[in-house]
């Protein structure tokens, strides 16, 4: 016994996760252990490529970046100045001066270098530019462009522009990271651009190898950080182009399948069909064709059979199968189902409302990082150019500079959403209001598409002034309503007038869905 447990092998018990485990199916399974920049610098540029071609070739692809852009940025971000007065109300002449500059600068001429863009298509184009590329860099040209009084203009530059293959360690231990050129904690310092695009081959192709560096300052980088620490951003579809690019070809392949198979035809067993020599005449060429036409009957020579085939396509199971794929391909664009294919018939109402609010908590959470990464900083630096370069003139230099927290406040306006079942949906909100858990502010950022409770109300207020103005009255007006619920009074007797022709008009009530 002593001998046997000598000879016996030592198995050596190691603990593990399963998903940690090496088996034959794990094969090339998360083998390696990067970093962000490692795996980003290898992938990048072909990520980026792909992802522009299926913007431009696949319907879903272009669908789905439609759908990010409209509800995070829709027509854009509106502004509105919130400067307040030593006794905490709304410094009025000073927010219409600086709301007012702003609107005069958001003309293509004078916010765009190149002209062409208001600001309203640029947050668009930059949004599309992240979602395709990853990333967008948007480069701040302090002068004048369009006769503008404000001296900045933004440059938008497509991410090839940055020096993808550049990477070296600089003085004051710095080190250019795909482009980037960051201190020891991440932080970028420069960004080394490209001149001309590296892909616009056929002009100025002599001039594209030029690069230049551009402190950091005049950079806005707009990305979304998955790891820290991570230099470049990543192709939002990156975890679905294989997917993308598979529905596609799939697809391309049935229908080469079903126009091949919509041609109907038939074949004719001769008696002689097993013998090998059956499929050509004695001259050693293939038998002639038959032309089938309305109304003809071909006779058979003896012991031939017609045989005629029934095409298999369009294939009945392909309908399931892309839905089973566009489910996928949903889940990494970070939308439903229902918003990316317009597709209701497999769902009812509850789970379309429910996948729609799901959806906004996502749109909601990325209008709160468009602002912090893009509108918050670019509104500081154009405040300040616009009062140094004194373009808004109802705030002093001097106390500018003393207080400038106080100069920079302002309300980003995103755009909201409409009903999803207003008669249900009204109450609701009405009844939150009363209890307290909401503000009349709160439903109106949520619902009334940009627009806040100044804009309604000051809206409202020229409403009421205008119906009043022409003797009309509507059942909206508080005062209708009012007197529709009190039980009626009988009124005193007017007093006779002498001239009928000084009568004051009745007035005119007209009433909504009654």
């Amino acid at each position: 016994i002593a001998d046997w447990f000598n000879r016996r092998p030592i198995v050596k018990q190691v603990r593990l996760y399963s998903g940690a485990r090496h088996t034959q199916g794990t094969f090339g399974f998360g083998g390696g252990n990067t970093s962000a920049d490692a795996e980003l610098a290898t992938s990048l540029p072909l990520l980026r490529s792909r992802s522009r071609q299926l913007m431009r070739d696949s319907a879903y692809a272009k669908r789905a970046r439609a759908i990010i852009v409209n509800n995070v940025v829709g027509s854009g971000v509106g502004m509105q100045a919130q400067v307040m007065t030593t006794r905490k109300k709304l410094a009025q002449a000073v927010n219409d001066d600086i709301e007012w500059r702003w609107y005069e600068w958001s003309r293509a001429e004078t916010c765009h270098t190149g002209g062409t863009l208001c600001f309203g298509d640029l947050e668009r184009a930059a949004l599309a530019e992240v979602v395709t590329a990853g990333e967008a860099v948007i480069r701040k040209h302090r002068r004048p462009f369009g006769g503008s009084k404000v001296p900045l203009a933004l440059e938008l530059i497509e991410p090839e522009r940055l020096a993808d293959d550049m990477s070296a360690v600089v003085p004051d231990n710095a080190q250019i990271r795909m482009g980037v050129e960051v201190d020891d904690f991440g932080r970028p310092v420069a960004y080394w651009i490209k001149e001309r695009h590296p892909g616009d081959t056929r002009w100025a192709a002599a001039r594209q190898q030029k690069v230049e560096r551009v402190p950091a300052d005049e950079i806005i980088h707009l990305k979304i950080t998955d790891r820290w620490p991570q230099t470049r951003g990543e192709p939002w579809l990156h975890a679905c182009l294989r997917k993308l690019d598979d529905m596609d070809q799939y697809s391309a392949a049935e229908l080469q399948a079903a126009r091949a198979s919509s041609y109907y035809f038939g074949t004719i067993e001769s008696a002689d069909s097993n013998n090998p020599l059956a499929t050509i005449d004695g001259e050693g060429s293939m038998p002639p064709t038959m032309e089938i036409e309305s109304g003809m009957i071909q006779q058979l020579a003896p012991g031939e059979k017609l045989n005629f085939h029934t095409p298999t396509r369009p294939n009945s199971a392909i309908d399931p199968f892309l839905r089973y794929m566009l489910r996928e391909v949903a889940a990494g664009c970070g939308v439903s189902y229902e918003a990316l294919s317009r597709d209701y018939s497999q769902s009812n109402y509850s789970s379309s409302r429910l996948s729609l609010l799901d959806d906004r908590d996502t749109w909601k959470m990325l209008q709160q990082w468009w602002i912090r990464g893009f509108r918050e900083p670019l509104h500081r630096e154009w405040l300040q150019m616009a009062v140094m370069s004194r373009a808004v003139e109802s705030i002093p230099i001097d106390a500018y500079l003393s207080d400038r927290e106080r100069y920079q406040l302002v309300l980003f306006k995103c755009r909201g959403w409409s009903w999803v079942d207003p008669t249900k949906e009204v109450n609701a909100y009405k009844e939150a209001v009363k209890a307290g858990f909401m503000t009349v502010t709160d439903v109106i950022a949520a619902t009334a598409g940009g627009q806040d409770i100044e804009d309604v109300l000051g809206t409202r207020k020229r409403e009421l002034d205008l119906m009043k103005e022409h003797g009309l009255s509507f059942d909206t007006d508080a005062a209708v309503v009012a007197e529709a619920g009190m039980p009626a009074k009988e009124s005193p007797p007017e007093p006779e007038k002498e001239d009928e022709d000084e009568e004051d008009p009745p007035k005119r009530v007209f009433s909504f869905g009654r």
